[in-house]
C-alpha cells in the first residue's frame, strides 16, 4: 500500500504523476490539493483569503463559508474531477471523493484558533477542523474492488457541516488505519531544503529523530508540516519521500530515491 500526496501548486505536474503511477503494482490511495486553483478561483469572485498566525506559531487560512465553498469548487470540484479523469485515461479506475462524501473523512470542528491582533489575544472560531476518524470499510470496498480513492476536503464534523482541514493530518490519519510501507509527497521544491531560496540545499535523507530538531528551525506553514511529517511515525515504520512533483517522472523520481528520504 501507498499513499500519495499531490500538492495544489500550479507547477505540479499531474499528467506525469497519474502516468507513472499507472505502471504500479500496490494498491494506492491519492489525496490532493488545489490551493493554486483555490486562489484563481478566489481573486475571480472578488474574495479575499485571511491568513492568521497562531499563539503557538502555526499560519492556517481563515475558513469562513465562502472559503468553504471555494473548497468544494476547487478541490472537491474541478481539481478532483480533472484527477480522476487524468486516472481514467491511463487506465486507473479512481473514485473521486470529498470527505462528506460518505463520511469517507470525519473530523472535529476546532473550537478556535487564539491569536494576537491590535495588541489583544482573541479567539476566532471558523469552519475547520482536525481529522479524526475514515470509514474504512468504504476505503477497503472501494480498493478490495479494484477502485482507486482519490480524496479531498471537505470534511465533515460531528455536527454534519463541511469543514476545511490539512491534508498533511489527512494522511497521518490514512497511515493510523493503512500503514502503509511508503507515503509519497510531491511538492514544488525539489525536496527539503535547508533554505527555500537555494535549491542546492536539497537534504536527501532525514531521521525521523532529526524531525523534532527540525521542527524548531522552521516557522510558518513548514512549521505544521514537519509536525505533520512527525505523527506519521507515531503509527509505526513507514518510509517518507518528500519529492520534486514538477519532473516528467515524479513518482519514478521519488521512488529512485530523488528528493528527500525520512525513515
Amino acid at each position: 500500500m501507498l499513499l500519495i500526496k499531490i500538492g495544489g501548486g500550479k507547477e505540479i505536474n499531474l499528467n506525469g504523476i497519474i502516468s507513472d503511477l499507472a505502471t504500479l503494482q500496490e494498491k494506492f490511495i491519492i489525496v490532493h490539493g488545489a490551493n493554486s486553483l483555490r486562489d484563481d478561483l478566489a481573486n475571480k469572485l472578488g474574495y479575499q483569503k485571511k491568513v492568521v498566525t497562531s499563539l503557538s506559531g502555526y499560519d492556517s487560512v481563515l475558513s469562513n463559508e465562502e472559503t468553504i465553498d471555494l473548497a468544494m469548487m476547487a478541490y472537491a470540484g474541478l481539481k478532483n474531477k480533472r484527477i480522476v479523469e487524468l486516472c481514467q485515461q491511463n487506465g486507473i479506475n479512481a473514485v473521486g471523493l470529498s470527505g462528506i462524501d460518505g463520511k469517507v473523512i470525519q473530523g472535529k470542528r476546532n473550537s478556535g484558533i487564539k491569536v494576537r491582533e491590535g495588541g489583544k489575544t482573541l479567539l476566532l472560531r471558523d469552519f475547520s477542523g482536525k481529522p479524526k476518524a475514515i470509514n474504512k470499510q468504504l476505503l477497503d470496498l472501494l480498493l478490495d474492488n479494484g477502485y482507486t480513492p482519490v480524496l479531498s476536503v471537505p470534511l465533515i464534523d460531528e455536527n454534519n457541516f463541511a469543514i476545511n482541514s490539512e491534508n498533511d493530518d489527512i494522511i497521518a490519519l490514512l497511515q493510523s488505519e493503512f500503514k502503509a510501507e511508503k507515503i509519497i509527497s510531491l511538492i514544488e521544491a525539489p525536496g527539503f531544503l535547508l533554505d527555500k531560496n537555494d535549491s542546492s540545499s536539497l537534504l536527501p535523507k532525514m531521521s525521523k529523530a532529526e524531525l523534532e530538531a527540525m521542527e524548531e528551525k522552521v516557522d510558518g506553514r513548514m512549521k505544521r508540516k514537519i509536525l505533520a511529517l512527525r505523527k506519521l511515525f507515531s503509527a509505526g515504520d513507514t518510509t517518507v519521500i518528500l519529492s520534486d512533483g514538477r519532473t516528467e517522472n515524479p513518482i519514478k523520481d521519488a521512488l529512485n530515491g530523488k528528493g528527500t528520504t525520512i525513515q
